[in-house]
């Protein structure tokens, strides 16, 4: 099976610094190279893979200081895969849903695995429009707003198995790795720490737009004694940081499509208290893996309970259930599903829509 992978512009792959959509194309991409599958993957040029690397730009636009509009750059990659379609038994598509109308248009198999929220009123016309293109979700809350799209698979991210290790002790202290962004729930973990007497140790970035919030909010509430922000950190300094914590807290105010962070807590054997928000409760099994607490007051009570639950315990319910590994092998089953409704029906044949609205008089602008 050849199969193509397209991931957005604005970060290589895996990034450099945040971007969780290009660390997961990253895995999956890895993943299917050692299963033994031809893959290709279309990204930006300073991106590194053990795949046939297909540049679509010469760096990450994010990075990039004469990239003013990095829609441009997209299209163009489409062109590319349009153009090389026919090399592949799959396509696979990471990059939200410009490509849907080339789709449409051209004789592939394609499928597109959508990464961010999905409940946004704009998505109700698209949803009823593109009904025929086989899309697959990161949780099932994820798609809960868009039942009439053509749903063929659910499949949760994964990590590579050896990329971040147990670590048996206790913990001693409760951590935030995230954006410094209200709907991320920071001032409720600030809160749970202090009225739990517990350390706080955030690591996080601030972005451009959020710095008003950090300078405003957070900053008076980053001096406490008990808290200790980090800054950003990378990779190879999160495995120290999560797994030498007692909790992550992931206290949530919005429906969350997947949540990585979570699932690199549990490789660690780090347990996790989380609002019960969008992809949490598919995700965290409470009393299992975390606990799943509904306000602050709840979340405090949780602290105190965390000798409850088994470091081991979370280790194993990430290699049972959030590896690359499985992450690639429930993709390939729905690559080889795919396929197969194929072969039964044929080329697929469009047809002109019904849904969109037409303008059946036209009324010129007085002057």
């Amino acid at each position: 099976m050849k199969i193509a992978q397209v991931a957005p512009l604005h970060e290589s792959v895996p990034p450099k610094l945040y971007g969780g959509t290009e660390r997961v194309v990253h895995f999956l991409t890895e993943e299917l190279v050692r299963k033994g599958y031809d893959v290709a993957l279309y990204a930006s040029g300073d991106s590194h893979t053990s795949a046939e690397l297909r540049p679509c730009c010469d760096e990450a636009l994010r990075l990039d200081p004469q990239c003013q509009n990095t829609l441009v750059h997209h299209v163009l990659m489409l062109e590319r895969v349009m153009q090389d379609s026919r090399e592949f038994d799959i396509v696979h598509f990471h990059m939200d849903y410009i490509h849907f109308p080339l789709l449409r248009r051209f004789d592939l198999n394609g499928l597109t695995t959508f990464h961010w929220r999905l409940d946004l009123p704009d998505f109700l016309p698209f949803a009823s429009e593109y009904t025929d293109l086989p899309v697959s979700s990161i949780s099932l809350s994820q798609r809960r707003p868009l039942p009439q799209m053509n749903w063929v698979g659910n499949v949760y991210h994964g990590l590579p198995r050896d990329l971040l290790q147990f670590h048996p002790g206790p913990g001693r202290y409760l951590a935030f790795l995230g954006r410094l962004s209200p709907e991320k729930g920071i001032e409720e973990a600030v809160d749970i720490a202090i009225r739990s007497k517990t350390p706080l140790k955030i690591a996080a970035k601030i972005n451009d737009f959020e710095r008003d919030y950090y300078e405003e909010v957070l900053r008076p509430l980053f001096r406490h004694p008990l808290v200790e922000f980090l800054g950003e950190i990378d990779e190879t300094q999160k495995n120290e940081f999560l797994g030498n914590a007692s909790a992550l807290l992931f206290p949530i105010l919005w429906p969350e499509p997947f949540g990585l962070v979570m699932i690199e807590a549990l490789a660690c054997g780090t347990p996790v208290i989380a609002f019960p928000q969008g992809s949490v409760p598919e995700v965290l099994r409470h009393g299992v893996s975390g606990w799943l607490v509904d306000d602050v007051d709840s979340a405090v009570d949780a602290v105190g309970c965390l000798g409850l639950l088994s470091r081991s315990r979370c280790r194993a319910e990430f290699d049972q259930r959030f590896t690359s590994s499985v992450m690639a092998d429930n993709y390939v089953r729905i690559y080889k599903h795919l396929l197969n409704s194929r072969k039964e029906s044929g080329s697929r044949q469009w047809k002109k829509s019904s849904r969109l609205p037409v303008n059946t008089t036209f009324s010129p602008r007085p002057h």
